[in-house]
């Protein structure tokens, strides 16, 4: 299963994917009704540092065991509990905001929906965040049209994104109306940190093995062939995506 392929990767993960944009975290959680914030479905903690500097009181939940530990490893003074969207190790409302870094996508919402809602306090806000690429760059269409769906898929650049969240998070009545909203952001990289970067992709990461490399070269090969990304450190053109819903 593609949500659990990402633990073999996991320092890898933590090198290279991107951070989110400041201004779409505080964005999330600025209804919030306190600081007390859950990062679900943590990862290495890419989202969970940039919340831990806003001031926030974190706690991160994260069901991979490698992922984990790269977390801890790199914030130390967060707590990280193992758990999942489905079951949260915490009590009733003991937390005010609950966001998810590309991950909203994995939760089971029939059985996460009630329990993220049962750990948020009163009015307590739910926000999925995602990067995408943005592909209204023409390098960067060029990119998503070489790399292929596996590597740049349905959530992945900002029109795809918006269709594919259309149903985030799904019926029930835990949670009010859905706002969206989207923040320029953007990754230094090299041309071989983004492709380190793009195999990072679930889609990358379950590939076979042969399939994987003949992607990930023709990547390469595009990448040297750009004025843009042939020579040094380049900015990624990316925006995080946002959905925030308040708990009823």
């Amino acid at each position: 299963m593609e949500r659990l392929s990402f633990g073999a990767a996991a320092a890898d993960y933590a090198a290279h994917r991107p951070d989110y944009a400041r201004d779409a975290v505080r964005w999330a959680v600025n209804p919030a009704p306190g600081t007390r914030v859950l990062d679900l479905g943590a990862g290495t903690g890419k989202l969970t540092a940039v919340l831990a500097a806003t001031g926030a009181t974190v706690t991160a939940v994260e069901p991979d065991p490698a992922m984990r530990a790269e977390l801890t490893r790199a914030l130390p003074r967060v707590t990280a509990l193992a758990g999942s969207a489905e079951s949260i190790p915490l009590a009733d409302g003991a937390a005010d905001a609950v966001l998810a870094g590309n991950a909203l996508h994995w939760f089971d919402m029939t059985v996460a929906g009630p329990e993220i809602a049962r750990v948020l306090a009163p009015g307590g806000v739910l926000a999925g965040l995602w990067n995408v690429v943005d592909d209204r760059v023409a390098w960067v269409a060029g990119l998503a049209r070489v790399a292929g769906p596996d590597v740049i898929g349905p959530r992945d650049t900002p029109a795809a994104w918006r269709d594919a969240t259309s149903g985030v998070p799904g019926e029930g009545s835990w949670f009010g109306d859905v706002e969206r909203a989207m923040f320029g952001h953007g990754q230094r990289r090299t041309a071989d940190a983004l492709v380190a970067t793009l195999a990072t992709r679930a889609g990358v990461l379950t590939m076979p093995e042969v399939r994987r490399r003949m992607v990930l070269d023709g990547i390469r090969g595009y990448l040297a062939s750009r004025p843009e990304t042939a020579n040094g450190e380049f900015t990624l053109p990316m925006l995080t995506c946002v959905i925030r819903v308040r708990r009823r």
